[in-house]
């Protein structure tokens, strides 16, 4: 049976009674298991999930429904400990680490809010890739491509495939340096970084912690909203809808258009004419800060990569450095070069131009550019060629890794199509700490932006 893909949809069958938590958790389970692309998820929960289903179903058939979500699946990005499963962190050194003791602090959270988790998604190894590529557990494939395999986009790939698929209605990702909003602009569905620190990173593997965030991958904003407010342990979300007569949109003429496909430029300024229309004020103008990150990144190193080699330096010293992906070895190894005056000369400018960018914006200005410069590329030239996918890894993280250095929080919309008909995303982004804005707003915006107003 089809059910409605929106965890609102869902909501308003399952709180008036006409679909059972426990048939939802088996439909969702079956499907997941039936399904032609068995690479999305690398294990599934049931026991945990039917149990929670079950718990669901108890609660509202008694009249007490924890709340909107209350028996609606959700799954989790191999990075977050789940309860008695092992956190592989898409890799195969991992794979025989003891199961987790406890869940991570927002699994809990989300348990909290009634939601029923129904497995762990595939990912990049360390989620150290934007392009969802994983040779241990497999590729996942896009479900928006027609034409050849595409990558889902990374690193939250399997989130982002499961959600697009229609296997779940949500699922929940890391983003350090577009992880979220890659694979969400990809795949053509709603993916939400948050502000770093917005909510708990107790019990979810790094990678690198002055840059990881996390955010829930759906099919709407309003959706996202709702996860928010459960990833925090709110009963209900606070979130007001705006209005698109209050955005004020600056659109950078820094970076972001880069070498950008024809396609993707179109679809983005299309959605912009829509916003100006519905009553938005639209300006553009150069950021000198975004040109800046890519000028420290060239002199020092990136931040990113310093991290992800402290935290994996022992591994690639020993002999599971033979069972890493060569290009996610090759890549950390990078950060060997990387000096501890290096390190803290990044850390330093980090601050200052976090400073300098959110100084250059006037009140109420939220940033807008398109989230990829490109649609999602085929998968087979990629694996086939490291030159190509090195550069196409750097190409597809740059737009994205501007707001995770700045310290924004960031959502990608879709809003429309580009070469082979493959989705186009356009990200809204709000300095650190303004997510209740940006999501008042991305709520207020979303149908224009997709043409659907």
């Amino acid at each position: 049976m089809t059910r409605q893909k929106t965890l609102a949809g869902l909501s308003v069958l399952v709180q008036d009674g006409k679909l059972d938590p426990v048939t939802l958790a088996e439909e969702t389970l079956a499907g997941i298991e039936a399904h032609g692309d068995q690479a999305v998820f690398v294990g599934l929960t049931r026991e945990r999930a039917l149990k929670e289903a079950s718990a669901a179903s108890t609660r509202l058939r008694a009249g007490r429904s924890l709340g909107l979500l209350d028996g609606l699946p959700v799954a989790w990005k191999d990075l977050f400990d789940v309860k008695g499963s092992v956190t592989t962190a898409g890799s195969a050194v991992l794979r025989d680490t003891p199961p987790a003791g406890s869940d991570a602090a927002v699994v809990a959270a989300v348990a909290g809010a009634g939601m029923v988790s129904v497995g762990r998604t595939n990912m990049s190894e360390f989620a150290f890739s934007g392009l969802g590529i994983n040779p241990h557990y497999g590729t996942p494939h896009n479900p928006a491509s027609t034409d050849v395999e595409r990558i889902p986009g990374g690193s939250s790939s399997g989130s982002a495939a499961a959600v697009a698929a229609g296997l779940v209605p949500a699922a929940i990702g890391t983003d350090t340096g577009g992880s979220v909003r890659i694979p969400a602009a990809m795949t053509g569905i709603v993916g939400y970084k948050a502000t770093r620190g917005r909510y708990s990173m107790k019990g979810v593997f790094p990678l690198a912690e002055s840059l990881d965030s996390l955010g829930p991958l759906c099919h709407t904003v309003q959706d996202a909203v709702w996860l928010d407010a459960a990833m925090h342990g709110l009963t209900a979300p606070v979130v007001r809808r705006g209005e698109i007569a209050d955005l004020k949109i600056v659109i950078p003429e820094t970076i972001v258009f880069d070498e950008a496909e024809s396609e993707v430029v179109e679809a983005f300024e299309d959605a912009i004419k829509r916003l100006e229309k519905a009553g938005a004020t639209v300006t553009r103008r150069p950021f000198p800060t975004f040109k800046a990150v890519f000028d420290l990144m060239a002199r020092h190193g990136a931040l990113v990569t310093a991290e992800a080699y402290a935290l994996h330096r022992e591994r690639l010293a020993g002999p599971q450095a033979e069972r890493i992906d060569p290009r996610v070895v090759a890549r950390t190894r990078l950060g060997e070069k990387i000096t501890m005056p290096d390190y803290i000369a990044l850390l330093d400018a980090r601050d200052q131009l976090i400073h300098e960018t959110v100084e250059s914006l006037k009140p109420g200005e939220l940033i807008v550019h398109p989230t990829l410069p490109h649609v999602a590329p085929p998968v087979a030239p990629l694996l086939a060629d490291d030159e190509l996918f090195f550069k196409t890894n750097a190409r597809t993280l740059r737009n994205t890794l501007i707001g995770n250095f700045l310290d924004f929080c960031g959502i990608s919309i879709p809003c429309g199509t580009g070469a082979g008909e493959m989705p186009v995303g356009l990200q809204l982004a709000a300095p650190h700490h303004q997510d209740d804005r940006l999501l008042s707003i991305a709520l207020a915006a979303e149908t224009v932006i997709r043409g659907e107003a």
